[in-house]
């Protein structure tokens, strides 16, 4: 069985007779007809039922139509992303990252692309590596290491990661506190694979601080309600929910607790010029969305 007899099976099926099918498919009758008995020859099934000189979709060529037209449809897909691939270009893209990076960052820029653009899916990615993620089948990964070679790297920006409390707790007209200052309250943060509680457990060892209670939320989101719940002070790098007031929180260096995002992808993959050039694009987004600098 080869894709033309199946071509001809759906041809037949959509025009009716053999000799309308001959000739959109500009085939001879005799010929049409002889693939077709090959075809129901290779199936060990009749697919037509004939009857003076003419064919109808036997039971099993009514329920046979549906699954060629599919597979031809997904050959025919198939050859479509092979031409983009030959030419360096993606017809769809998997971007894998965290999941607030996903909520926050990657579907609100997905929301942007244009009609001409690959079809975007995503993945999540806590816990795991950029090369571990493009190991996994993503094409581009956000996170926040740079790999070494044969990857390649982008810097898309520095997000703040903030401490929100409720507007009548005592910091709201403040508008930042000191990691100190935190360790002094229930802190409500996430799980260990989250940048943002990476960032706060390292900053906690850098301000050589330590005692305070932590409360683990599942999300950035659970853990804003919790703190407007009045349980304690969130700490994440979440866009503001539930009216809290965000506050930055200083470092003692200086600096404030933030999160450095890279777009990374593989410098083999037989798109990447595409994959650099969504790269820069979407560094471009979170800059003016969030109004930060490049990274």
């Amino acid at each position: 069985m080869e894709l033309r007899h199946l071509r001809y099976l759906v041809a037949v099926a959509d025009h009716g007779t053999v000799s309308r099918a001959a000739e959109r498919l500009f085939v001879t009758q005799p010929g049409l007809s002889r693939q077709l008995r090959q075809l129901e020859q290779e199936l060990g099934v009749a697919v037509f039922e004939r009857s003076a000189g003419r064919l109808t979709l036997s039971s099993a060529g009514r329920s046979l139509v549906p699954l060629a037209r599919d597979l031809l449809e997904r050959v025919d897909a198939f050859g479509v992303a092979a031409t983009y691939y030959a030419e360096g270009r993606l017809d769809r893209v998997v971007i894998g990252a965290p999941t607030v990076t996903l909520t926050d960052v990657v579907a609100p820029f997905i929301a942007t692309l244009a009609p001409e653009d690959p079809t975007t899916d995503v993945v999540g990615a806590d816990g795991l590596s950029t090369a571990e993620v493009l190991g996994r089948g993503a094409d581009l990964a956000i996170g926040t290491a740079r790999p070494a070679a044969p990857y390649r790297s982008r810097p898309l920006a520095v997000l703040p990661v903030w401490a929100y409390v409720p507007r009548d707790h005592r910091w709201a007209r403040r508008q930042r506190v000191t990691v100190g200052d935190l360790v002094g309250e229930p802190v409500i943060g996430l799980p260990a694979a989250f940048t943002a509680r990476q960032a706060l457990e390292a900053a906690v060892v850098g301000a050589g601080v330590a005692g305070g209670t932590f409360v683990e939320a599942a999300n950035g989101t659970v853990a804003q309600a919790l703190a407007a719940a009045g349980r304690g002070v969130a700490v994440v790098s979440d866009d503001p929910r539930y009216d809290l007031v965000p506050l930055a929180v200083e470092l003692p260096d200086r600096g404030t607790l933030s999160v450095r995002l890279l777009a990374v992808w593989d410098s083999r993959h037989v798109a990447a010029p595409t994959l650099e050039a969504l790269s820069s694009r979407l560094s471009a987004f979170v800059c003016d969305r969030y109004g930060v600098p490049p990274a």
